[in-house]
């Protein structure tokens, strides 16, 4: 027996754990509806008992959703994309280890567009945990995804700098007063990536991707407000609503949360075919909310049938 389980692939397993979780979940839903068309009442503990399915079977077996590319993601996909060939991309990591999860996924796309359109791209941080997590993004995209790109010749890492908006307030007018080298101790007039770049008047798109303070809104006040250069926007989902504002005059484009880190993916895995099998986390994380949500509506739906059949119930009474 247990020779004949291992003989079974694991896809294969994953396969039928989806399809009995959303007959499961299908099937149950379809039962509450009869129960509340028949003027039964559902206890309560059977929508939360609903709810947590929704979320824990896309989680043991991985689903996910196509998504679309809201106007205010494709306008930074489409900026990206309409950059001529060697243009300069600033992408500033502004976040720290909490908001990762869901902001990370965004950088990592953009990073791999922006390379794949054979752009430059400059890596920095105005957070002093955002260096760690650049770090691992450059290992696990760019070393890994890119082997042929050369650091300080294709991208650089300029790393964290101290100062907040001060940091801004300088690299506006001077980029290598504030970053003399590198994160390796490069010299900046030695480094190809940066030649020509002598402040951010200089780049032709800066992406902040973060949501905290200094971040995004820091960015377009010091620099994209003065020096009349391109800003783009990933940020968490409860700080997206603060930037609409800004929206489209300030701030080109929004990567809001993980929805908008996944229409990102989406968007790139459908204009670039050699990213079909990147590790994709934004729509990954879309199928826990994506199901649950669907379960959500629907409940809403029997909940106001089932009203109506009360009612007319008490009116033939």
């Amino acid at each position: 027996m247990p020779d004949l389980w291992l003989s079974i692939p694991l896809v294969a397993l994953v396969d039928v754990g989806r399809t009995i979780s959303l007959i499961f979940i299908g099937g149950g839903l379809v039962w509450l509806l009869i129960s509340a068309l028949k003027g039964r009442e559902v206890d309560r503990r059977i929508i939360f008992l609903f709810i947590a399915l929704s979320v824990a079977a896309p989680i043991l077996f991985p689903m996910t959703f196509s998504e679309k590319a809201t106007a205010v993601v494709k306008a930074v996909y489409d900026k990206v994309e309409s950059l001529p060939e060697g243009s300069s991309v600033l992408i500033s990591f502004d976040f720290d280890p909490a908001m990762a999860p869901e902001v990370q996924p965004m950088a990592n796309a953009i990073t791999r567009h922006a390379l794949s359109r054979g752009h430059k791209v400059v890596f920095m941080s105005l957070f002093a945990t955002g260096q760690a997590l650049l770090t691992q993004s450059l290992q696990e995209v760019v070393v890994e995804g890119f082997p042929e790109l050369v650091e300080g010749q294709d991208y650089v890492n300029l790393g964290y700098k101290a100062g907040n908006e001060g940091v801004l307030n300088v690299i506006i007018t001077n980029f290598k007063k504030m970053f003399p080298t590198d994160v390796n101790n490069i010299p900046y007039d030695s480094i190809e990536a940066l030649r020509g770049i002598r402040s951010c008047k200089d780049l032709d798109l800066v992406v902040s991707i973060g949501g905290g303070k200094p971040g995004v809104k820091e960015w377009v006040l010091f620099v994209g407000d003065p020096g009349q250069v391109p800003i783009a926007a990933g940020v968490a989902a409860v700080v997206a609503p603060q930037m609409y504002p800004y929206y489209p005059k300030q701030i080109l484009g929004i990567l809001g949360g993980i929805k908008g880190a996944a229409e990102y993916e989406s968007e790139l895995i459908k204009h670039y075919p050699r990213f079909a099998d990147m590790d994709t986390p934004g729509l990954r994380m879309m199928g826990p909310q994506t199901l649950a949500h669907m379960v959500i509506m629907i409940f809403i739906v029997i909940g106001n049938l089932s009203f109506f059949v009360a009612k007319r119930r008490r009116r033939r009474e």
